[in-house]
């Protein structure tokens, strides 16, 4: 009997209390990481509508329309797919124009907030891009008279 090798019941316990322990601290930095790696990518996606709004105005446009949806952008070949699905990186966006129109707005909204992100995002014509960070607050193109205006953001610095 004294020849066995191994670990004690208590060496056992004490090593899954350690990794446990270690488990706690590293997981609420995990995704915190993963929420501003979502809003990272949020911030691309709608610097990318920009540019091809853009580009659809000066090319598809005739020099004075957007696109009046992110499905006419991926038409267009301005933008992939899934963002012009309107769901990428946990993040929900929304955009257009009224037809015809020489103002656009594109928001991104967390789809699960406090999740898979905290800040929500717009931006329009002037290429600036909004952060709302109020708990819940959602970033939205106002249409007011029939031109889109970006609401009570913060600009990104």
């Amino acid at each position: 009997m004294k020849n066995q090798k191994g670990f004690s019941l208590i060496e056992l316990l004490v090593v899954v209390i350690i990794i446990g322990i270690i488990a706690a601290i590293a997981i609420p930095s995990l995704l915190a990481s993963r929420r501003a790696a979502n809003e990272a990518s949020a911030i691309a996606s709608l610097r990318t509508i920009h540019s091809s709004q853009v580009t659809f105005q000066a090319t598809t446009g005739g020099g004075t329309a957007y696109a009046t949806t992110l499905a006419a952008l991926n038409t267009a070949g301005l933008i992939d797919s899934a963002l012009s699905g309107g769901m990428k990186s946990g993040y929900t966006f929304t955009g257009g124009t009224a037809a015809a129109s020489q103002i656009y707005c594109a928001a991104a909204t967390a789809t699960t907030q406090g999740t898979t992100g905290v800040r929500s995002f717009a931006v329009s014509e002037p290429g600036v891009i909004y952060q709302y960070a109020a708990a819940g607050g959602a970033a939205a193109c106002v249409p007011a008279t029939g031109v889109f205006t970006v609401g009570a953001g913060v600009p990104i610095q």
